[in-house]
């Protein structure tokens, strides 16, 4: 018999709204969950456990009088560590922060919260967030539940640790260059990077700052297009939020993709290098796609000059996050945020209008590639998830990687598209950790991508497989 926190996120949402399983049952198993994995993987770093009994108290009186209190009612969720949550310890991983208690949620808290989830605690993160492995000087090292060993991935690691060992119903997380997808290949989860827009960010310093996405993560797909349904739509705040309701994510996900035509590159056309395990399973998924009844051709998007662009509108956005703290407390900001502090500092006019000028060319050579294609499927991640007491894999498939953002190509060149991309696990490697693929979609069509992924999920049925670290 399947515990109850191993139950998809919807399962349980079902069983709560039939009178099944009280909110404060499910609460008691998750809580019993943290209690019994925890300790070993380090997922949940603040843990709100009298907040959350309230909470779900109050959504069982609430379904008792005849009213539930939204999508999420009763299923516990995990905030990621750089969203602030009022009167929840929100350190962003860093120790100047350390003790920092926001008064208010931001907006897309405020509305998981309002959609009736029973909010636990908060999930590790690096240090704002920085890296695609979650460690800190706050609380250490997220690991692997699958192989304690390796790492978790990030820069939402704790919550796909927490998802994946059933500490929660339902985990947040963001991605700039892949923080959501990286993090769910790791762990054998889902994670949808959403269109820039469809999750409204506020408050935010550059409003018009298009690389970094909020959005869901679940132990399915229909899960995290439930929470995406709570987390998307319009905001006036928000310049580029997009029009569309949330709700359209509650649409029934398809189980076929007749009519379909898909591309397929195990590595990027040629940009990227990858792990031979990784590359395979990606290739694996021609059969799966032709099974669903899609046409499958080898094709990717040219992504020349994305690698660049990230990099340079990324430092420049360092600098304007976190210059001032760089110049007041070098020593309690780490390496790597100070360099790319430097790096941004450095550039030249034209070297921001280079960037925008290979931006734009990518754009429109997206935009043309899917003329032809309903999607296009990569590996999430370029490596297996890697020792956890180094800062990042310094090579992948024998090859050097230049620095901590070499081994995450994979998921940054696709950022610079502002394409939606769904993380979908599809198998595992010979040493056990998993991997996952992504799917990317045109432009805006968010529901395509989780559905296509959705599909693929029916088949390889990879993350139904929980890790060793669950009691039994």
């Amino acid at each position: 018999m399947t515990d109850l926190c191993d139950l998809s996120a919807t399962e349980q949402a079902a069983l709560l709204r039939d009178g099944k399983v009280s909110a404060r049952e499910l609460l008691a198993e998750s809580l019993a969950r943290i209690e019994a994995t925890n300790s070993e993987v380090n997922a949940v770093v603040t843990l709100d456990a009298e907040a959350a009994e309230k909470a779900a108290a109050a959504a069982d009186e609430s379904q008792a009088s005849g009213r539930l209190l939204g999508p999420l009612h009763g299923l516990t969720l995990g905030i990621k560590d750089l969203h602030a949550t009022a009167g929840m310890r929100t350190t962003y991983g860093s120790p100047v922060l350390a003790n920092n208690v926001p008064d208010a949620d931001e907006l897309l808290v405020a509305r998981e919260r309002a959609a009736g989830a029973v909010i636990l605690g908060k999930t590790n993160t690096p240090e704002f967030g920085a890296g695609s492995h979650t460690f800190n000087r706050v609380f250490g090292v997220t690991r692997n539940p699958y192989a304690l060993d390796r790492s978790a991935g990030g820069s939402s690691g704790g919550s796909a640790a927490a998802l994946t060992c059933g500490m929660v119903s339902l985990a947040d997380g963001s991605d700039m260059g892949g923080s959501l997808r990286n993090p769910a290949s790791f762990c054998n989860v889902v994670g949808h990077r959403p269109s820039p827009g469809r999750v409204p960010t506020w408050p935010v310093q550059d409003p018009w700052f298009t690389l970094a996405s909020q959005g869901p993560m679940g132990r399915t797909v229909a899960d995290a297009a439930l929470l995406l349904s709570v987390q998307a739509g319009p905001d006036p705040r928000a310049t580029v939020s997009l029009p569309e309701p949330g709700s359209i994510f509650t649409a029934a996900l398809p189980t076929r993709l007749d009519g379909m035509r898909i591309a397929l590159s195990p590595d990027l056309g040629g940009a990227v290098v990858v792990d031979p395990e990784v590359a395979a399973l990606v290739e694996a998924q021609v059969a799966t796609l032709t099974e669903l009844g899609a046409t499958v051709v080898s094709d990717c998007v040219d992504f020349t000059g994305g690698s660049e662009v990230f990099t340079t509108l990324r430092t420049l956005n360092y600098v304007l996050m976190f210059g001032d703290l760089v110049d007041r407390a070098p020593d309690m900001v780490k390496q790597t945020i100070r360099s790319n502090v430097e790096q941004g500092r450095a550039l030249t006019g034209p070297d921001v209008a280079r960037a925008s000028a290979l931006r734009g060319a990518l754009y429109n050579r997206v935009l043309a590639f899917f003329q032809g294609y309903d999607a296009l499927v990569l590996p999430s991640c370029q490596a297996l998830p890697f020792d956890a007491d180094l800062e990042y894999p310094t090579s992948v498939a024998g090859v050097e990687m230049a620095d901590y953002l070499g081994w995450m190509q994979a998921a940054i060149l696709v950022s610079v598209t502002e394409c939606p991309a769904t993380a979908v696990p599809v198998g595992f490697s010979k040493e056990g950790p998993p991997i996952g693929v992504q799917v990317v979609a045109p432009h805006h069509q968010d529901f395509q991508a989780l559905g296509i992924a959705h599909a693929i999920e029916q088949v390889t049925k990879a993350g139904e497989r929980r890790p060793g670290v669950i009691p039994g």
